[in-house]
Formats: structure tokens, C-alpha cells, sequence
């Protein structure tokens, strides 16, 4: 729009021109002032191995993770990496922002495209109303734009979003593995080992890390506070870790799952009683009975529980989802340690971690007896302490997982090392 203010002076007519922006161009401006105030403060010391595992030429990528996995850090730092921090061709929005109320992704998409956008990252896309059409008007309608976007692991991205089936890949942001910890703890850079590698060179992998750290040294804190980037934050990690498994109640299950908000408590309550029973087979009747609903709904909220990455679900081998379980974990060490500050049994601990440990790209399932996975329906796991190898009999189609110890010999590796599967 522009103005033309004209006086006299001199017998001559000095005209000055005053351009003023439509709304939406400062609008879109102040969004580049934000995106550009937060990809310069981001901080992430540990690069994630996600980043080189997703193909950045999808035209539409999907970032799933649980709450305070670090998804926000992680879209700012591929901005980081990608672009020069003032280049208007990529920018980071948050559907937190109460503009988006009012309107929807694929008009802002429209306007950003159309001003030389090519990449925008959206994050918690889910907050947004219809985001799944959005996304996919996005997509038919700007055939240069690249959109990646967050959102809870409780989604069902294809399953609930057919309008999405064949543009969309997705991929699972998890929190830091051992080997992240350890490299962010140490400054060192160890690199990842495959299961395959672990099993069969698992002596000479441990003889090239032990000169450079100390794993026991660092293992238990991993165990008890290292899951989720935000121990690194001056605040109590217990209590932020408690205010983020509300939140993955409160809005993830109820929000997405559109559930009622008066069967919140049922649902917290189902948990707690989960994590109570201690890694048990769960009795659904009578969690039907203690929180007064159906064993239908019992299972579909342990569903919801586990798709929140809050439990791991523990099968026999050949059962699934939506038989009962014959084990129900929580996702990770810390949460038990969120749940029983007091006392937590070191077993559970362990048998906890190296489930959430194979969990990204193997099945576990219940092995013959306590303390034994099957993985990949083939390889039994025994989870064991070092310090009780007397008292136990060696099979020789069996591997030792064992903690209390660093090193290991033959068919006996030190359960730390599994956590250097990402």
C-alpha cells in the first residue's frame, strides 16, 4: 500500500513516499525474527543419529517422540545445519502460537511459499484443528515446499490420517541412548555398533572405549536421570520428569485420542497401578474393577499408555496387541525412578533398559523364564549381575547380558554396550 504526501515549497511540490506493509508480510516477518533468535540460541551438544537416518528429500516428513525427547531441538538444528541462519527459504513455526487459531497451515504455507519459501518446519503440528488435510492441501497445492513436522508419538500417522498414506514418512525421535550420554558427559564421539557387531566383536568393541571413558562411572546415572535431554536444565529432574508424564496424559492421550476429560484420572490411575505391579503380567479384570470401566477399555488405555511411550508391552513369542501381555515395563529406567524415588529394585532397572534399548529396531518378546527375553525370535537374553556369575549355569545357546561390570568374555557382555545400539 502506499501513500503520497505532497507540500508546497518554493513554487515546487515535494512529494515523500511512505510504503506500508499488508499485515500478513509483518506477520510473516515476525516470524523470521523468531526462527532466527532460535536456531542462533539452540543448543544441542549431542548430534542426533536421526538426522543422517531421514532422506531430507521427502517432500513431507514426520518427526514423532515423546515429550522432552528434544523434537523442538531437533528442527532447529537441522535448520542450523541446513541454512545460513538468515535465509528465508526455511522457517520453524510452533502451532502453539494462538495465530494459528485463526488460520490455517495451508493458507501461511501459501504465503510463505509464495514469498521464496521452500522448507517450513512446523512443530507440534497436532495442536492445529484438520492438520492432517492442511498438510495435504500443502501438499497438492505447492509442489516446491518440503514440510517437516512434529508431533506425539501418540499419533497414528497413516492408521488415523489416510489422507496422508503414500506422501508422508515418518520417523521416531527417541531419547538419548548410553553412547549419547556418554558422549555428551565425556566430550568424546563414540559411534554406534549394530547388535550383529555387539554379539560377535563385543571384546574388542569394549577395548577401544575404556581407554577414552569409564561406562560403569557414568551407568547409573544414565539409568536414573539420562533418557531425556532435559537433565542437562538447572531445575529438579525428577519433578520436570513428572510434570512431563502428566503432560503426556493430560494433552497427548486425551488431545489426540479425544478422550474426555473426566476418565484423565482412570487413565493416570491405570498407570500407576501398571507401574506398581513391577514388570508382572497385568490381571485386566481387576484393573477393570479398580478404576470402574470395561477390560476393553483397560486394554485400549494401555494402548494409548504404551503409544505415549510410557510402558513397553512384553509378548510371548507370536502374540501381539490386543492379547494381554505377559509383562508390562515402563519405557525407561528413569520413569521408575519418577515413580518409586525411594527404592527401585536394580534388576527391574536393567531388565528395563535393555528392553527400551533393542526397542528401536528389534522384538523383544518373554523368554522362558524371569530375567529371559527372546529377541528377534531367535536369540535368547538372560539379564544378570556379574557379581552372581558363580551361581549361575552358562548356557551355550544363551547371552549374558550383565551389569556390575565393564568388560566381558565370550557369550558374556557387559549390558552397558547395548546401549550403544543408537
Amino acid at each position: 500500500m502506499l501513500f503520497m504526501f505532497c507540500y508546497l515549497r518554493n513554487y515546487s511540490y515535494l512529494c515523500l513516499k511512505i510504503t506500508i506493509k499488508p499485515p500478513n508480510q509483518l506477520k510473516m516477518e515476525a516470524f523470521f525474527r523468531t526462527h532466527r533468535y532460535l536456531v542462533e540460541h539452540v543448543n544441542a551438544p549431542v548430534r542426533r543419529l536421526l538426522m543422517d537416518e531421514i532422506d531430507w528429500n521427502d517432500r513431507m516428513i514426520g518427526i514423532k517422540g515423546t515429550r522432552g525427547v528434544g523434537k523442538t531441538t531437533f528442527l532447529l538444528q537441522y535448520a542450523k545445519e541446513k541454512f545460513d541462519v538468515g535465509d528465508k527459504q526455511c522457517l520453524y513455526i510452533n502451532m502453539n502460537n494462538f495465530y494459528f487459531q485463526g488460520r490455517g497451515i495451508s493458507s501461511f504455507a501459501g504465503d510463505f511459499y509464495h514469498s521464496g519459501g521452500r522448507v517450513l518446519l512446523i512443530d507440534q503440528v497436532f495442536k492445529q484443528t484438520d492438520w492432517s488435510t492442511e498438510l495435504r492441501k500443502c501438499y497438492d497445492l505447492y509442489p516446491g515446499l518440503k514440510i517437516v513436522f512434529t508431533g506425539s508419538s501418540v499419533m497414528r500417522l497413516k492408521d488415523e490420517n489416510p489422507e496422508l498414506n503414500g506422501i508422508v514418512k515418518s520417523y521416531n525421535l527417541r531419547g538419548f541412548s548410553f553412547r549419547e550420554f556418554l558422549n555428551l558427559l565425556t566430550g568424546n564421539d563414540f559411534h554406534p555398533y549394530s547388535l550383529e557387531e555387539i554379539l560377535a566383536d563385543h571384546e574388542h568393541i569394549v577395548k577401544q572405549i575404556l581407554p577414552k571413558a569409564s561406562p560403569r562411572r557414568h551407568f547409573q546415572d544414565y539409568i536414573h536421570h539420562g533418557f531425556y535431554p532435559f537433565f542437562q536444565e538447572h531445575r529438579n529432574y525428577s519433578e520436570n520428569l513428572l510434570k512431563t508424564m502428566n503432560m503426556m496424559t493430560e494433552v497427548d492421550i486425551l488431545l489426540i485420542k479425544q478422550i474426555e476429560v473426566n476418565f484423565l484420572t482412570k487413565i493416570k490411575k491405570l498407570f500407576y497401578q501398571l507401574a506398581e505391579a513391577r514388570e508382572k503380567s497385568p490381571n485386566i479384570s481387576q484393573l477393570a474393577a479398580s478404576i470402574e470401566t470395561s477390560r476393553a477399555t483397560v486394554m485400549n488405555y494401555i494402548k494409548y499408555l504404551t503409544d505415549a511411550r510410557l510402558l513397553n508391552l512384553i509378548y510371548p513369542p507370536g502374540e501381539e496387541f490386543p492379547k494381554k501381555p505377559s509383562k508390562v515395563m515402563l519405557h525407561n529406567s528413569n520413569l521408575l525412578y519418577a515413580i518409586y524415588p525411594i527404592h527401585v529394585e536394580k534388576q527391574d532397572a536393567m531388565e528395563t533398559f535393555f528392553v527400551n534399548s533393542l526397542w528401536k529396531d528389534h522384538k523383544v518378546n518373554q523368554g522362558p523364564r524371569d530375567q529371559f527375553y527372546l529377541v528377534d525370535e531367535k536369540q535368547k537374553f538372560r539379564i544378570c549381575d556379574a557379581s552372581s556369575r558363580g551361581k549361575i549355569r552358562y548356557a551355550p545357546d544363551t547371552i549374558y547380558a550383565c551389569y556390575n561390570t565393564e568388560i566381558g568374555k565370550d557369550n558374556q557382555i557387559p549390558l552397558w554396550l547395548l546401549g550403544f545400539l543408537y
